[in-house]
């Protein structure tokens, strides 16, 4: 019941209040983005979304429009070349995410779900994830957003490439994490997840959330 009706409803609701609240930041954002870098406000890019179905993504831009066709690809890093002059801001706080509020409203995304990902990063998902994951909207944040918050450090840092070392540790934890949170999808559940995604922006090293969800999937030491 909660997840086919309440949930809707709640994040319709939730997307509308945070659209209306928000409307002070957003505005000086969309100025902010005309005037510098490319001059173009809002980034939109296709996603594999609920029923593994395709839709386009609502996203403040923060790199160059060819970054998907330069050196790095779909994967960015730190200090990336690519980000634009507002960019670094617009991702550490997440506030490049928010034009995804409208996604919400149109039904295409929920405000807690899997992250919709592109082809090329959600192919590295095992077959049973890929025919699992999406079996629910997808999501603003969600459990893997929250663990996978230093994404970027953890694909600077590694030795190998940053598309090797996504196939090989973070594609597997993280389809892990998703489809934990499906056999726990619950209101407390999706709430938990609302206050751990303002608390890790706040805290980005805090491992609260390892600390109220005890039975999370033990994370790998090549995530540490």
């Amino acid at each position: 019941m909660y997840q086919h009706f309440f949930k809707r409803i709640i994040d319709f609701l939730l997307a509308l209040i945070a659209l209306t609240i928000l409307s002070p930041i957003l505005i000086p954002v969309i100025i902010g983005l005309l005037l510098t870098g490319e001059h173009y406000v809002f980034y939109f890019q296709k996603r594999i979304g609920y029923k593994n179905r395709p839709f386009f993504i609502w996203k403040f831009a923060t790199m160059l429009k060819n970054s998907p066709n330069m050196e790095g690809g779909l994967h960015t890093t730190r200090k990336d070349p690519r980000i634009l002059p507002m960019g670094d801001f617009l991702r550490k706080t997440k506030i490049n995410e928010l034009p995804q509020l409208i996604n919400i409203l149109k039904g295409d995304m929920s405000i807690i779900g899997p992250r919709p990902l592109v082809d090329k990063t959600f192919e590295p998902y095992s077959e049973h994830v890929k025919q699992n994951i999406y079996n629910i909207k997808p999501g603003l944040t969600g459990i893997g957003s929250i663990v996978f918050r230093d994404e970027e450090r953890l694909l600077s840092e590694t030795k190998m490439t940053a598309s090797e070392f996504y196939v090989r540790y973070i594609a597997p934890y993280k389809g892990e994490l998703e489809l934990w949170y499906q056999k726990h999808l619950s209101f407390y559940t999706d709430f938990m997840l609302i206050f751990l995604t303002a608390w890790v922006i706040v805290a980005p090293n805090s491992n609260l959330v390892y600390k109220i969800f005890r039975d999370l999937p033990d994370k790998p030491e090549e995530l540490q």
